[in-house]
């Protein structure tokens, strides 16, 4: 079964940010609030993480070939970076317009239609948040998490502008108003942060998360059994792939075909309980000193002969 294919919702995100961007923009435009144009700011950042997603994902769709034997699922995670720091740029600009506009305050007019308009934008963004995270979730993608995650980050932030800007409003303190767009700024730096870390532990080839680690177990012991053993397990994650390895050691009296049936077996196993997982096995006899001497990722040098070693030959 081939992998998902994810770009719908990168079209979908772009579509929304386009809406969005209109709508925070003409919701700035009425009342002049800085707080509304930080958000405005940062639907423009959306709107760029998902253009970069979408060309991302169109490279992590494409099947191995010669160059890239393992696939191009990690594409997802350049996305992902990018994305991350698209949002902390977004979070300089803020950052100097709120420091601008607290030293030169302005009032904000037209605030309960401005307030309007905002809101619709961040009902949108709120939707579409909620089906990137379920399809992030059910496709184990990082570029739709940090998508939705962005998104989710814009609807909090949304909704505290408005409310900011509402009491602007009502107690006629306008310094509030680059205070909270500073306080977003703020808030958009640490999520922006955790994508970037996340991207980037990615590609360090990090190992299977903990649940599908201990599926993998589970099934490579019950077949541990009748003087079977396994080591060598090594497991990464490459975007929403799933890769594994490990040797299976058998009596030394085995038959390939019993041996290879074994392998077949697990290796269903581990299918069947990790998605979009390849695996690789390494059949060895438990009676073969050799067998024991591959567990680490490198394989020690086997000993060098003495200086006198070719003269007793």
């Amino acid at each position: 079964m081939g992998l998902p294919d994810l770009r719908r919702y990168a079209w979908l995100s772009i579509a929304a940010a386009i809406a969005t961007i209109t709508l925070k923009t003409l919701a700035y435009v009425l009342t002049g609030s800085v707080g509304l144009l930080s958000d405005a700011v940062e639907s423009i950042v959306n709107l760029a993480g998902a253009v970069v997603a979408l060309a991302m994902l169109i490279v992590a769709a494409r099947p191995a070939d010669e160059e890239h034997a393992y696939g191009h699922s990690k594409a997802e995670y350049f996305s992902s970076g990018a994305e991350g720091a698209l949002i902390l740029f977004a979070a300089g600009g803020i950052a100097v317009a709120a420091a601008r506009r607290l030293l030169t305050p302005q009032p904000i007019e037209q605030v309960g239609l401005g307030l309007a308009v905002s809101a619709a934008a961040t009902a949108v963004n709120l939707a579409v948040a909620l089906v990137l995270r379920r399809a992030a979730a059910r496709h184990a993608s990082i570029t739709l998490d940090a998508d939705s995650k962005h998104l989710m980050t814009d609807v909090w932030t949304s909704a505290g502008v408005i409310a900011g800007v509402f009491a602007v409003s009502a107690t006629g303190w306008l310094a509030l108003d680059p205070i909270l767009a500073l306080a977003v700024a703020a808030n958009i730096v640490r999520i922006g942060w955790g994508i970037v870390w996340k991207s980037a532990h990615g590609l360090m080839d990090a190992a299977l998360p903990a649940g599908e680690l201990a599926a993998v177990k589970e099934a490579l012991d019950e077949h541990s059994r009748d003087g079977i053993e396994y080591h060598a397990l090594r497991t990464r994650v490459s975007g929403v792939r799933r890769f594994v390895s490990f040797h299976v050691l058998v009596p030394g009296a085995w038959s390939v075909h019993k041996g290879h049936k074994l392998l077949e077996d697990i290796e269903a196993r581990i299918r069947t309980a990790v998605p979009n997982v390849t695996v690789f096995t390494h059949l060895e006899s438990l009676d073969d000193p050799a067998s024991w001497q591959d567990q680490d990722l490198d394989r020690p040098e086997p000993p060098r002969a003495g200086p006198g070693a070719s003269a007793a030959a």
